[in-house]
């Protein structure tokens, strides 16, 4: 059988090349690295430097989000978080566009300096011993809540503009990444479940304040493969997601995966005590985890249908399926101890 060739990866492949004349950066070679999302490509100049260059998803964020999402990695930066470097065309813009000829779609081109490394979830299939995944995710924690502490007390520019994982985002009548109790890919069974679960997570959701102690930007995407390691410093990469939610939804999308992990009660506590370290998790914060670990479960099974179309989507709709559904029993029993407790 012969490996096909995804007729979107070559126009979007033809779009990056075409975009190399905006840096001055004619000849260079470009190497994939990532397709989902975006297209993202290990771009080779003839001299040999290397930068990263990442193609957007047309319809997914427009100008003034992209460009106020690399606004905030600049803001980082300054703050002491080590961030990929955004590379200025030669026009002095944090970005470029290009045209698909086929489609005729614009597509958004950023580049960034290279780092070197690896991620901290590289290594697929190799199992961390408990002491290698504490380590790992005492420094998760302190990442995360160093991102915290700039966004609770950064002013944002004009015109910065970033979506929202709030009430109407994540539950609402549409959320951001779709209305996941209608996946049809789920059984009645599941859609009931799933509904019963929404309309539960939203009762709690509708109970918690907005402040600069627990709302702010966050990444959003924050696990392992989008850290990473360069000598003795860890990088954050991948703001695509980036946007204003709760804190405590970083903290659950970081453990989402890691539930099912033989050592996951240590990368639990290790994530809770980095993040203790560099900011405070009050306990009746901390003690809502279930709540953003459903909501958390949610979106991917919007993921799942507003892109069914995709071969990543057919590959993963099964395990995330199975996850939301054991995220929604489990969030639906402990609800009602928690509920219980709360009223005693």
């Amino acid at each position: 059988m012969t490996n096909q060739i995804d007729p979107r990866l070559v126009q979007l492949t033809a779009a990056a090349e075409a975009s190399m004349s905006h840096w001055g950066l004619e000849g260079s070679t470009l190497d994939l690295i990532k397709f989902r999302e975006n297209a993202v490509y290990k771009l080779t100049t003839k001299e040999g430097e290397r930068f990263a260059l990442r193609i957007h998803r047309p319809g997914y964020h427009d100008y003034a989000a992209l460009y106020s999402e690399l606004q905030w990695m600049s803001a980082l930066s300054d703050f002491g978080i080590e961030t990929p470097d955004v590379i200025k065309t030669n026009a002095g813009e944090l970005m470029t566009k290009v045209i698909i000829p086929e489609t005729g779609e614009d597509v958004y081109v950023d580049l960034f300096g290279w780092v070197d490394g690896t991620s901290l979830g590289a290594e697929e299939g190799v199992v961390p011993t408990a002491e290698e995944s504490r380590v790992m995710y005492h420094t998760i924690g302190e990442i995360a809540a160093q991102l915290h502490n700039q966004s609770s007390t950064w002013t944002l520019p004009e015109g910065f503009k970033r979506h929202s994982w709030d009430l109407e985002g994540l539950v609402g009548e549409e959320p951001f990444w779709g209305r996941f109790w209608e996946l049809e890919l789920l059984t009645s069974e599941q859609k009931a479940k799933i509904e019963e679960a929404r309309a539960k997570a939203t009762e709690m959701l509708q109970g918690i304040e907005k402040t600069p102690d627990n709302y702010g930007l966050i990444h959003a995407d924050f696990d392992p493969h989008n850290l990473m390691i360069e000598g003795d410093k860890i990088r954050p990469i991948d703001f695509d997601d980036a946007g204003f939610s709760w804190y405590m939804f970083e903290i659950a999308t970081a453990l989402y995966f890691m539930q099912t992990e033989t050592h996951y009660e240590v990368i639990k506590a290790a994530t809770i005590e980095g993040y203790r370290s560099k900011r405070e998790l009050p306990e009746e914060e901390l003690a809502l985890l279930d709540l953003f670990l459903v909501l958390r479960s949610f979106t991917y099974l919007g993921w799942i249908r507003s892109r069914q179309e995709t071969d990543t989507a057919k590959e993963l709709a099964g395990d995330l399926i199975e996850r939301a559904m054991n995220q929604a029993n489990q969030f639906l029993e402990w609800a009602d101890k928690y509920q219980t407790t709360q009223t005693n």
